[in-house]
């Protein structure tokens, strides 16, 4: 079975906004009690807590008298965060994500309802109190709905993540058709070659036009006194602008990303350290606001969903340095170096248009000792530490093994 996941706008009325306060208190304060309980058990004995053991907790819990206000949570939101706090420590613990953090009323809530949301007269129908909430449905809901996720954003705007199951399976991978390489970078947001033609996509900079009201919303914040109403709307006046800057920068790659899927069948990209990268204090903010991995994330379930490939090549792979002419490699390319000319063939290279073809030329490298196996084997054929100058076949000759003809229509 496949998924799908549709995130509208909710409109609450105040008496409803009172009640998901509620369930979003009661949510968040379960969830640092059941931390702090697998803390103190881990600590204790050396065995964490499971899931079923949590949940014998809470019946407990409404019955005491300083804790009897939790009975007013609808009781599957509750075992959905106990569900969703095993879920986190099951990808601590295989290297998927950080250690679960306590959460606090600062930043956005949420609430997870695991079944028995319906879809009535286009408004969202939750079980419990909260009843029937005016929703905003931009895309039909008319596959089984799973579960539901309320989030409260810091600018105070309500939004539901409803997850679907589809029918059918997914398509089948196919790897024939046109080929695009795409160079990341911060001059301009993606150089991308075909095999015909480059292309260039420019660094919108989306924090640029905002940053001087941010600055100035964010000094009004920090005069505020701590505690007091009047900073508390300061606070969402500063989460209203990082919501507006967080929105044009997903509209710009989520049309990106739907262009470049439309046009080709294979999309190559390197796979980038971002985190390791953000460190180098003079690009940070550049690095941080372009959104690399937010655009990659797009391309790959995008691709996915229509049958087409995602391949990722090794970070170490000397794109910029590589002559995609005789694949000579010069032994040094600084950033300040935007073209250079190649001291073995003397053609002369845009800097990013070259490490887009020689990404693009890479990656069908990989479809073809692969065959039809995609993304996630690419990294461990691509070599380590980039090729040698010397090449004892062309990367662009391998084309005809994994792409029919068509890849050179352009």
């Amino acid at each position: 079975m496949r998924h799908q996941a549709v995130k509208v706008r909710l409109y609450p009325t105040t008496e409803q906004q009172e009640i998901l306060a509620q369930h979003f208190g009661c949510a968040r304060w379960w969830w640092n009690r059941a931390l702090n309980l697998c803390i103190e058990t881990y600590q204790a004995t050396g065995k964490s807590l499971s899931q079923s053991a949590l949940n014998k907790f809470l019946p407990k819990l409404k019955k005491q008298e300083d804790t009897e206000w939790l009975s007013e949570c609808y009781s599957q939101v509750l075992q959905a965060t106990t569900l969703n706090l095993v879920t986190a420590y099951r990808n601590f613990f295989e290297r998927r994500a950080k250690y679960p953090r306590f959460k606090a009323k600062k930043n956005k809530q949420s609430i997870q309802y695991p079944q028995s949301v319906k879809v009535v007269d286009g408004c969202l129908k939750f079980p419990g109190r909260v009843g029937v909430v005016k929703a905003k449905i931009h895309r039909p809901i008319e596959e089984t709905i799973k579960t539901v996720t309320i989030s409260m954003m810091p600018s105070g705007k309500y939004f539901a993540s409803v997850l679907m199951e589809l029918e059918g399976d997914k398509p089948p991978t196919n790897t024939d058709g046109k080929v695009a390489g795409i160079d990341l970078g911060l001059k301009d947001f993606a150089i991308v070659n075909d095999g015909v033609k480059t292309s260039k996509y420019a660094n919108p900079r989306h924090l640029a036009k905002p940053e001087r009201n941010l600055k100035r919303k964010q000094r009004k914040l920090a005069r505020k006194e701590k505690g007091s109403k009047s900073r508390d709307k300061a606070r969402k006046l500063v989460a209203r602008v990082h919501e507006r800057v967080r929105n044009v920068r997903q509209d710009y790659l989520h049309k990106l990303s739907r262009k470049l899927v439309d046009e080709n069948q294979v999309i190559v990209v390197e796979s980038l350290n971002t985190k390791g990268m953000v460190r180098n204090h003079k690009l940070a903010k550049a690095i941080s606001d372009v959104g690399w991995g937010m655009f990659v994330n797009f391309l790959s379930y995008k691709l996915e969903k229509e049958g087409k490939v995602l391949v990722e090549i090794d970070r170490w792979f000397p794109s910029s340095k590589l002559c995609s002419n005789c694949h000579y490699q010069v032994s040094e390319m600084p950033l300040e170096v935007r073209s250079w000319t190649c001291p073995s063939c003397g053609i002369h290279h845009d800097r990013d248009g070259n490490a887009s073809a020689n990404i693009r030329a890479e990656g069908i490298r990989i479809l073809s000792v692969l065959g039809t196996r995609t993304a996630a084997g690419g990294g461990d054929v691509s070599p380590k530490l980039g090729r040698k100058s010397k090449l004892t076949q062309s990367p662009v000759k391998s084309e005809a093994h994994a792409i029919p003809d068509r890849v050179s229509d352009g």
